[in-house]
């Protein structure tokens, strides 16, 4: 054709390769035409948690069926991209396989699940729950690193999908949803500790949220049983008892989910400055 003659005179490029360079564009295009369709179409799903899914999915596939019509377009000509590809200077290099890398820890992300969206996941020092996962890099809402109960802080991150073969990574829902979480309360040493701790159970044992875990983490343990060596000989709040020289110290634990930690913790203490209050227990001043 005339017109790929004149841009090959232009840009002094063999005809052959001007031909496949807009074959890729026009095909690469009209691919990614039907994929606006397909989100479209995916967005009248009701459900905002299957949409997200649906939605990633579909653009992986888009993206996989443009790598593979690239590599059948220019597939004949491979030696002839990799020699010019050995020209190219070392750092360009280094930033396409970092790039490569990327995009195959984003398959590994996707194929193994070391963590999902809404995981609340720590690495290299970040923490916080997963918002998003892309083809090169996942994205997390930060939350304070001071516990694991920690708040949001309402900013997002961007890790790179490479982060997770250079460091640990700690996942809180991973085999389940539930973590032991403590309170820790001081009375003096002259307390009548029996009482106290009778008090203590009732108002954590009677939290609606508390007293269905339990049952809840039992299902879950016997379900990641398989995959993981997990168990417990307690899943239900327990008050561990130390002494120190001027006081006493008990120690409410109970089971958890991350994300209710904070606001839990805050209805046991309510409840708990109210019993002090009410003269049932006794606070070590």
């Amino acid at each position: 054709m005339k017109y790929i003659e004149k841009i090959s005179k232009i840009f002094d490029i063999d005809e052959m390769y001007i031909s496949l360079i807009l074959k890729t564009i026009i095909i690469v295009f009209l691919i990614l035409i039907l994929g606006k369709i397909g989100i479209k179409i995916i967005k009248k799903t009701k459900d905002s948690k299957k949409e997200y899914n649906y939605t990633k999915k579909y653009k992986l596939i888009i993206k996989i069926i443009i790598i593979i019509v690239i590599m059948v377009i220019w597939g004949k000509y491979v030696k002839n991209i990799l020699t010019l590809i050995s020209l190219v200077s070392a750092a360009f290099t280094i930033a396409i396989r970092d790039l490569i890398f990327n995009f195959f820890c984003g398959l590994y992300i996707k194929i193994v699940k070391p963590f999902q969206v809404e995981d609340r996941i720590e690495i290299n020092e970040y923490k916080g729950d997963v918002v998003n996962i892309n083809t090169m890099n996942f994205e997390i809402l930060e939350v304070s690193n001071s516990d694991m109960t920690g708040q949001s802080t309402g900013i997002i991150i961007h890790l790179p999908n490479s982060i997770i073969f250079s460091y640990p990574l700690k996942n809180y829902n991973k085999a389940f949803k539930y973590i032991w979480d403590e309170i820790t309360i001081r009375v003096p040493l002259e307390a009548d500790i029996v009482k106290t701790k009778k008090i203590l159970y009732k108002i954590v044992n009677s939290n609606e949220v508390i007293k269905k875990i339990p049952a809840k983490l039992k299902k879950q343990i016997n379900n990641v049983s398989n995959t993981y060596r997990i168990y417990y000989n307690q899943y239900d709040p327990m008050i561990y008892t130390k002494i120190n020289e001027s006081h006493v110290e008990l120690q409410i634990r109970y089971l958890i989910h991350p994300k209710k930690a904070r606001y839990i913790e805050s209805i046991l203490t309510s409840e708990i400055l109210l019993a002090n209050k009410n003269g049932q227990i006794e606070l070590y001043k």
